[in-house]
């Protein structure tokens, strides 16, 4: 999944050592605002000395970061993950095109809706019990109106 948006708050890093392998572990936390009508933020993490140095991220930068979104349970709660594992300069002309992903498209660009089933539209056959009546029915509000408006 990939989030692009504006890097508006870089969290202090924490860092430890492994129980189990003795290493020492950095991990950086990221706050990004999206650019959408209505902005969302979401905070993101990179694990790893190596991966916070290569990726360098700074308040203010424009990113489009790809995550991987996970999930873990903790004593009956469940607490989710968001992990970045690529970071690039956000480009507003790069935008992922459905064509490309394979599926058919409008000459105006929106994607097609797969077809549901295998149904003839409009149904070939009429019920019938759909029978037109052969006198209009009386308006259900009462009104003595030459036209069918209600008010």
């Amino acid at each position: 999944m990939e989030i692009s948006g504006k890097i508006i708050q870089v969290l202090p890093e924490r860092g430890g050592v492994s129980q189990r392998s003795g290493s020492e572990w950095k991990l950086g936390q990221y706050i990004i605002e999206t650019f959408e009508q209505y902005p969302k933020k979401c905070v993101f993490e990179v694990f790893g000395t190596d991966r916070i140095q290569q990726f360098n991220i700074q308040a203010g930068q424009s990113l489009t970061v790809s995550v991987d979104i996970d999930a873990h349970e903790y004593n009956g709660r469940w607490y989710n993950t968001v992990r970045a594992w690529k970071v690039v300069p956000y480009d507003p002309n790069a935008v992922a095109t459905p064509a490309a992903e394979g599926a058919p498209v409008f000459p105006q660009g929106q994607p097609v809706a797969a077809p549901v089933a295998d149904v003839p539209f409009p149904p070939t056959a009429a019920p019938a019990a759909a029978a037109a009546p052969s006198e209009p029915a009386a308006p259900a509000f009462g009104g003595d109106s030459a036209d069918d408006l209600p008010f």
